[in-house]
């Protein structure tokens, strides 16, 4: 039995095409900062009033699976006073602030005010995610 040749024209062929079907199934090249904050921002408004997503379904419905601590820094950063901020909470449900601080008190006010209960700083999350709901209030009726 020959050997087999590994180098030359036919290999870099051989590789090209491999990378090229390899490719073919891969996303788009990554996004911008900018665009990754419109997303995260975007679902952010999209929170209906009286739910609560966490960090990481934020996220996730931004396309950023595994980007909390983004999520968490761009809120950090936040200037825009009519952003829901407040619907945004940790993944067990606590309010991640510093407990009794004045942006503690203040989004357990707010999330009152919607009708969330609110109990030692800690949202109830449900089982069942509030992506039907904010779907459609980003994309519109299925």
């Amino acid at each position: 039995m020959a050997a087999r040749r590994t180098d030359g024209a036919g290999a870099d062929r051989r590789h090209r095409a491999g990378a090229d079907r390899r490719s073919a199934g891969n996303p788009p090249a990554a996004l911008t900062p900018e665009q990754a904050r419109a997303r995260i921002l975007a679902v952010i408004r999209a929170i209906p009033a009286g739910q609560v997503m966490g960090y990481g379904q934020v996220a996730l419905r931004a396309g950023l699976p595994g980007r909390a601590r983004l999520t968490a820094r761009i809120l950090g950063q936040n200037d825009d006073p009519d952003l829901p901020w407040h619907r945004v909470l940790r993944s067990d449900g606590r309010i991640a602030m510093e407990e009794g601080s004045a942006g503690w008190r203040e989004q357990s006010q707010r999330l009152r005010a919607e009708g969330v209960v609110v109990e030692n700083g800690r949202v109830r999350m449900t089982a069942t995610d509030p992506a039907a709901a904010l779907d459609a209030a980003v994309w519109g009726p299925g």
